[in-house]
């Protein structure tokens, strides 16, 4: 894995760039200012950027989001969400009709079209995972007493994320509950990187296809299940877990994923 001090070093090699959202462009708070420079240099120079985000919500949502943080609505013609791919099988009835939805209020979005399918957890055909209770976002016991005994339904989870960091702040996200939900016995249906459809939806297999994130377990793992290269921001989501440079190749090798190049920060 080969230190990239500039995307400008690599750009020409590559015709699209899907590039994750939360711990590259963007913090939850605000727009990285490298970052955005990086996208108005691909721009400028006709390549295709992708946003591909694992967010639990409808695509449309998260380019509002944008928007409030001030991006311009010129890069965002491209942008696809795990939770966009979840809402497609949702509305189709692909795991039955009737859900329970386990999540906040805001992510209501998802479920919008099929809304008046929305059951309790005991009578439910399938339970619809976007993220933790308001009031219960950081106890993942309570999750596994909660669940245990239905464990015989699908949970379908929007986001495959273990955690993101909003600012400083660390936040569990819908795939920590998943986890618990298959230490349980059940079975998880997951939407998002790092899971091949949701890459289909993105690029033509043609394309030469450069994927850039943070998190090793979705972005890069993605990457590596459709042999695309990448590039690994290493100050987002794991920056915790490594203190210099020379244990980024150790980190790699704890997550079994393989990375072209990596920047602290996404920048041109």
């Amino acid at each position: 894995m080969k230190e990239l001090n500039h995307l400008s070093d690599i750009y020409e090699n590559y015709d699209t760039f899907v590039i994750d959202l939360w711990g590259v462009v963007h913090n939850g708070m605000m727009l990285n200012p490298k970052a955005m420079e990086a996208i108005e240099q691909l721009a400028r120079n006709s390549k295709k950027i992708v946003f591909l985000s694992n967010a639990p919500r409808p695509s449309s949502k998260v380019i509002n989001f944008l928007l409030k943080m001030n991006m311009s609505k010129k890069y965002l013609s491209n942008v696809m969400t795990s939770g966009e791919a979840a809402m497609h099988a949702i509305n189709k009835k692909q795991f039955g009709k009737s859900f329970f939805h386990l999540g906040p209020p805001r992510d209501t979005s998802v479920f919008e079209k099929v809304k008046d399918n929305q059951v309790d957890l005991e009578s439910c055909d399938f339970i619809l995972c976007t993220g933790l209770f308001d009031d219960h976002d950081n106890d993942l016991d309570y999750y596994r007493n909660y669940l245990k005994k239905y464990t015989s339904k699908k949970l379908v989870c929007t986001n495959p994320d273990l955690t993101v960091h909003r600012g400083n702040v660390e936040e569990l996200c819908a795939g920590s509950i998943a986890k618990v939900f298959e230490k349980l016995g059940g079975e998880v249906v997951y939407f998002g990187k790092p899971y091949e459809e949701v890459y289909k939806l993105c690029f033509d297999s043609r394309d030469k296809v450069l994927a850039i994130g943070d998190n090793l377990r979705t972005d890069i793992k993605g990457a590596n299940n459709l042999n695309i290269d990448c590039v690994f921001i290493s100050d987002g989501v794991h920056r915790d877990e490594y203190e210099n440079k020379s244990e980024l190749d150790l980190l790699l090798q704890k997550y079994k994923v393989k990375a072209n190049f990596y920047q602290k920060e996404f920048q041109w």
